[in-house]
């Protein structure tokens, strides 16, 4: 009885891991020279529960890692994983969740989560998809490009396209005048951090555009800090802790954290990279700490900073920075949230943690947090692109 709760327990692990965890993964197989089969949604009609690029890796000895549906056809997939590995070749599977009006048993359309029709490309993991994997885990933006369906020869050829430098990085079978007709496509998924699939001439090729995962820096090493970057790294963010005493800023504290910086106020800026795509945390709660934080934030790029504390503790933080003769921007301060996080009600330190990181992931999506039944049309951004990557 205990073995059986303990597989169920890891088996519900494995479905829930955020998707940095599932191409950690799919890394540690290659590095381990052990197979396995990646599968990803690679185009949905109608609706579903993820949406093309959900991926989910299923180790040849082991359950499968990530999860692509609600769970209603991780088995199903999990199984048709040991005869791509046998034959060695990709292959696609059209799952049609449509419930049937006629069916009483309908299988795969009745309480399943999704109303539509999935295609799931199941294919060996091997170093072809080396690029994608080292580009993701070093930060980098990379479209992967993937033939799913055309004449045999091409099927499964594969290329990468490099946002920086707008080009592509071909292998076999991958044709150059493939490449120029979606390379429209290539860029603008690749920009949004989307995927979909895009028929040219007859070929049609699967556009992942992988995006880097946003950076959460959380600048404190307080008891509060810990479920911030646990909830964060569920999130899929790239969790950094940032501490200014050094004998609290240590990794065995923050375990869900990728790095734990040690520095102090006055040169965090300089110990840390904080661009574009990085939200930032200040919950020192030291009023000189924060106000050196704050005052060096605003001067970066970064798109969000939380500020923990009421509101009257920062228009005090105001009125010393104006004494001093600093003053921010209409727009430095559009970007500054205190106090930090949505209005969920809650009081514990998770029910905290969970409304800071959600409005991170707000702002981060560009979304004002609402009800999802008062919202209008659907939950997930749809893709809708022509061949020359127009479209919205």
């Amino acid at each position: 009885m205990t073995n059986d709760t303990h597989d169920v327990n890891e088996t519900d692990a494995n479905w829930s891991v955020p998707e940095t965890e599932v191409m950690a993964r799919a890394r540690a197989l290659l590095d381990g020279d052990r197979r396995g089969v990646l599968a990803t949604v690679i185009r949905v009609e109608g609706s579903a529960y993820r949406r093309p690029g959900a991926k989910m890796v299923i180790p040849e000895d082991g359950d499968g890692v990530g999860h692509i549906t609600a769970g209603c056809l991780e088995d199903e997939v999990q199984q048709l994983a040991g005869e791509v590995l046998a034959a060695g070749e990709p292959r696609v599977e059209r799952y049609d969740l449509m419930p049937e009006a006629d069916a009483e048993d309908d299988v795969w359309g009745l309480g399943v989560g999704c109303n539509g029709v999935i295609d799931i490309l199941l294919e060996p993991l091997d170093e072809t998809y080396r690029p994608a994997i080292e580009a993701f885990w070093h930060g980098r933006d990379v479209g992967v490009l993937t033939v799913v369906d055309g004449d045999d020869e091409r099927e499964g050829a594969r290329a990468y396209y490099d946002p920086e430098t707008q080009a592509f990085d071909r292998g076999d079978g991958f044709e150059v005048d493939l490449a120029d007709d979606v390379r429209g496509v290539a860029a603008e998924l690749t920009a949004r951090g989307k995927a979909d699939s895009v028929t040219v001439d007859g070929v049609t090729v699967f556009v992942d555009g992988l995006a880097a995962s946003a950076e959460l820096v959380v600048v404190g090493t307080g008891h509060d800090v810990g479920p911030i970057a646990e909830l964060g790294a569920q999130a899929d963010f790239r969790v950094t802790v940032v501490g200014f005493r050094g004998a609290a800023a240590k990794a065995d504290r923050f375990p869900a954290a990728r790095d734990v910086v040690s520095t102090s106020p006055a040169r965090m800026t300089d110990a840390y990279d904080f661009g574009e795509n990085t939200y930032v945390v200040v919950a020192t709660h030291n009023f000189v700490d924060d106000r050196l934080a704050i005052e060096g934030l605003l001067d970066t790029d970064v798109p969000y900073v939380g500020l923990m504390g009421p509101r009257e503790r920062f228009e005090e933080m105001v009125d010393e920075f104006s004494a001093e003769g600093t003053t921010f921007t209409d727009a430095q301060l559009d970007r500054l949230y205190t106090p930090v996080g949505l209005d969920l009600g809650g009081g514990s330190p998770y029910q905290i943690a969970l409304s800071i990181v959600s409005e991170a992931l707000a702002v981060k999506n560009g979304r004002e947090p609402k009800h999802l039944k008062t919202r209008e049309g659907t939950i997930h951004d749809r893709v809708e692109l022509s061949a020359d990557g127009s479209g919205g």
